[in-house]
């Protein structure tokens, strides 16, 4: 697909001058507000900008050293920050509404809503393949938009501030961090997940969530390489790329499958983690587009060997080690028609089963989280704590590789803002109507 660029005003002249996010010891901004944000990742930072823009007095807390880190190398650095194709159908969620949980922020915010912003920004994109848009520049500015409109609204950021407890109050929450205490009327955790720990990822906010009384399923990584057994065929094939098309129980797509020295990797392997349940054997087709079996039987062929035929449409190393050796090298016209539907089945129907995933260090997202059953899908809140929302990569939501994940966090994080702004809103005229009454 040809790209589609977003055209981009020039860069800043004097990019210097931007407000700044506290980092160090001296915190000198507020230390409650109507909204505290834990968490300045992809949801948070877009939760914290629309909130703060309503009006509503906003302090976000990061415990790394600067907002946005995992989003600033997401996309190979450049930022896969949306689809355009999004819907339920991309997510994974195992809670009883399954992925129609994600239905209603899906609709609130859509592609076309980044979209706007991105263009707003002055940020040049293109679309790739399968409908996944990219900046074409570094992905550090998209985090620096985010956190300057944040900034310009009003919001209040801490970083270097890891939480170590949150206690909930009758008019909202404390929370204790290594710096000193904060309080927020109302509390978002945004805290993400523990996948990709070299980028930041924790699974801090999983306990936190379970302290403040939510079910919270396990952990487990998507979006990883898939591990092959010992002895597998398929293991001395490292540096092979190819299209493939894969199938795992009711899932299936096209796209391109890398081996690697344990296993296999490239976007058809991270897409099928997602679904993958230890046990599950996927099924792979090596030629997609190619009828083997009209191939073996044309006249033309048959003095032809399987080995040499499909050597013109494969790497000569994955054919030797899909072909069952006792057909490979015999003429096509001399084989049975069940040898000739062997050898279509070990090319087009080729079934494997994965010994592991190559874990949370290596995912780039994970399965498993705060259960959707608990939360609100209108609005990102708690059901079972009072003025608690949780956004992002926390909830059990999870999307396949294609920028996804990154559209659950703007998604997520938006329509909690716009929840915050109602319920503070209410909040507000209920204490007027109370101040009235005789």
């Amino acid at each position: 697909m040809p790209a589609q660029s977003g055209k981009a005003a020039p860069a800043d002249a004097n990019p210097g001058k931007r407000p700044a996010v506290q980092r160090g010891s001296a915190y000198t901004g507020p230390t409650s507000a109507d909204v505290l944000i834990l968490g300045a990742g992809a949801a948070g930072l877009m939760c914290a900008r629309e909130a703060a823009a309503s009006g509503l007095s906003v302090v976000l807390l990061e415990r790394g050293p600067v907002p946005g880190r995992k989003l600033a190398v997401s996309g190979g650095g450049k930022a896969n920050f949306t689809n355009r194709t999004v819907g339920p159908r991309d997510y994974r969620c195992d809670g009883s509404s399954g992925n129609a949980f994600c239905a209603p922020a899906l609709k609130a915010f859509t592609p076309e809503h980044m979209l706007r912003l991105v263009r707003a920004w002055n940020l040049p994109f293109e679309e790739r393949s399968h409908g996944q848009l990219f900046l074409t520049v570094s992905a550090q500015r998209l985090v620096r938009a985010l956190v300057d409109d944040c900034l310009k609204n009003g919001c209040h950021m801490a970083c270097n501030t890891a939480v170590t407890g949150v206690q909930p109050l009758a008019d909202g929450f404390s929370v204790q961090t290594e710096r000193g205490t904060w309080r927020g009327k109302t509390l978002v955790l945004a805290l993400g997940s523990p996948a990709w720990p070299q980028a930041g990822g924790s699974g801090a906010g999983f306990r936190l969530a379970a302290e403040l009384g939510h079910g919270v399923i396990p952990p487990r990584p998507a979006l990883a390489p898939l591990k092959l057994a010992e002895g597998s065929p398929l293991l001395n094939l490292t540096g092979i790329s190819l299209p493939v098309g894969i199938t795992l129980g009711q899932h299936h797509w096209q796209d391109d499958l890398l081996f690697t020295h344990d296993g296999l990797s490239g976007p058809a392997a991270l897409k099928a983690s997602l679904y993958w349940n230890q046990e599950m054997a996927l099924t792979l087709n090596f030629l997609p587009s190619l009828d083997i079996a009209a191939l073996l039987d044309a006249p033309q062929t048959g003095k032809q060997t399987p080995r040499a035929l499909l050597a013109r449409h494969l790497p000569q190393r994955l054919v030797d080690a899909l072909l069952p050796q006792e057909w490979a090298r015999r003429k096509a016209a001399e084989l049975s028609r069940a040898a000739r539907q062997a050898i279509v089945e070990a090319v087009q129907k080729h079934s494997i089963t994965p010994s592991s995933t190559a874990g949370l260090k290596k995912a780039e997202a994970c399965c498993g989280g705060v259960n959707t059953d608990e939360v609100d899908p209108k609005t990102m809140r708690s059901r079972v704590r009072e003025n608690l929302f949780v956004v992002g990569e926390l909830l059990d939501v999870t999307g396949l590789l294609g920028g996804y994940n990154l559209h659950w966090a703007w998604a997520s994080g938006s329509v909690a803002a716009k929840a915050l702004a109602r319920h503070m809103s209410g909040c507000g005229q209920k204490q007027q109507s109370a101040g009235r009454q005789p």
